[in-house]
């Protein structure tokens, strides 16, 4: 593995931030890092970063993931791939304009570590109840229902619905006050998820953690639905963490 990033410094400088990602979110996890190695500095404005094939073996990704990953941060103006001998994926300046102002201000004071530990304990307690005490006829109507919502939403209204997925989950558990502090949570984490893009990638996965988790909570299993949502409400977080951290 190369130990240069293209004459930017020490390639172990980068050690410290980039490492394997746990399998059930590679996408998220492995744009969290990036995300942070160009937020960081550790790769300046101008500088290279590593070359494909390492930055996939560091990560414990495939370079097609791993292309994903890069093509977000292309689009969101973070770096630039260049053709050629000295060619790579290279760190655009930061530039300072209104909108990174406009996203401190929507988070300033919004403590995100609270957020996300206290949606995925609502979560994965609404989901384990669920699976623990079973659905009622009704309730598994409104779940699969909620579900197919999902899978069939124009991208501008996905995260409306991925809201109503998790509300119905929250409702079907059997406690108003879970219902209630959910329903505050996703507010806030709602107001975060405004300030990141909508990634096709990331919704793709989460649909299909969706219906593994309906499944598990169908079949009872509540160890399965516990961990499965706790595996998707991680996802979530990796990707704020990375944009907004």
């Amino acid at each position: 593995m190369a130990q240069e990033t293209g004459g930017t410094g020490p390639f172990d400088r980068l050690l410290p931030v980039l490492r394997p990602v746990r399998a059930g979110n590679g996408f998220e996890e492995a744009l969290e890092q990036i995300l942070q190695v160009v937020r960081l500095g550790l790769v300046p404005g101008g500088g290279r970063l590593p070359a494909e094939r390492d930055l996939a073996e560091l990560l414990g990704i495939s370079r097609v993931t791993l292309r994903e990953v890069l093509k977000v941060l292309q689009d969101q103006g973070l770096v630039e791939a260049r053709r050629g001998r000295y060619g790579g994926t290279f760190v655009l300046p930061r530039a300072g304009g209104a909108g990174g102002g406009e996203l401190r201000r929507r988070v300033e004071g919004v403590d995100i570590e609270d957020v996300l530990r206290f949606r995925e304990v609502l979560d994965a307690g609404a989901a384990g109840l669920c699976a623990a005490h079973g659905l009622d006829e009704e309730g598994v109507d409104r779940l699969r229902r909620a579900l197919i919502a999902t899978h069939e939403a124009p991208l501008p209204d996905y995260r409306r619905l991925d809201t109503l997925f998790h509300l119905t989950l929250a409702e079907l558990s059997g406690s108003p006050s879970l219902t209630a502090q959910y329903a505050a949570v996703r507010a806030s984490l709602n107001d975060l998820l405004d300030c990141i893009p909508l990634l096709v990638r990331n919704l793709e996965h989460s649909q299909h953690q969706h219906a593994v988790l309906v499944d598990a909570v169908l079949d009872g299993d509540e160890e399965a639905a516990r961990a499965v949502m706790r595996e998707h409400c991680a996802g979530t977080a990796a990707l704020l963490r990375g944009f907004l951290a």
